[in-house]
């Protein structure tokens, strides 16, 4: 019997790293004393991150070089926005350069960058934080969990 590879809807246990190609890890949990548990589909990781992880066997580390058209994509002009000085938290400190998460009406948060504080307003940028970047994506699955419907 061939050993069993990743598929959708999986729970694995993971390590992984994110970082800009050649540059320092933004995300990495190789030093954590657990691995992350995260399933396919339910939104722990990025869609477009979590079909890398299709078909990879257990126990093997790999890095995939992305374009940012196979990551968090390109910046989207119509993402960064001017928002009143009144949405955003009284007691907050801001500053040029924060990331922040703001507290969408449905209840969803949505992380945002603030680009520059003016009398009209604070603009915010939505993209995704490594929007327009070349990514290294290193991974390596520890366990595949079997399915609870599986007997």
């Amino acid at each position: 019997m061939s050993a069993r590879t990743v598929a959708r809807g999986d729970t694995l246990q993971l390590r992984y790293a994110l970082r800009p190609r050649g540059g320092e890890d933004i995300v990495s949990n190789f030093d954590d004393p657990a691995p992350q548990t995260a399933t396919l589909g339910d939104g722990t990781l990025a869609p477009a991150l979590e079909q890398w992880l299709l078909d990879l066997p257990v126990g093997e580390r790999h890095v995939f070089l992305l374009d940012p058209w196979q990551a968090f994509g390109e910046s989207q002009a119509e993402l960064i926005q001017t928002l009143p000085g009144s949405d955003l938290p009284a007691d907050m400190e801001l500053a040029a350069g924060q990331l922040f998460e703001f507290a969408m009406p449905n209840g969803q948060t949505l992380a945002g960058r603030i680009l520059e504080i003016g009398d009209e307003g604070v603009k915010v940028d939505f993209n995704h934080p490594l929007a327009d970047l070349s990514i290294e994506f290193e991974v390596e699955i520890i366990r595949i969990l079997p399915r609870a419907d599986t007997p």
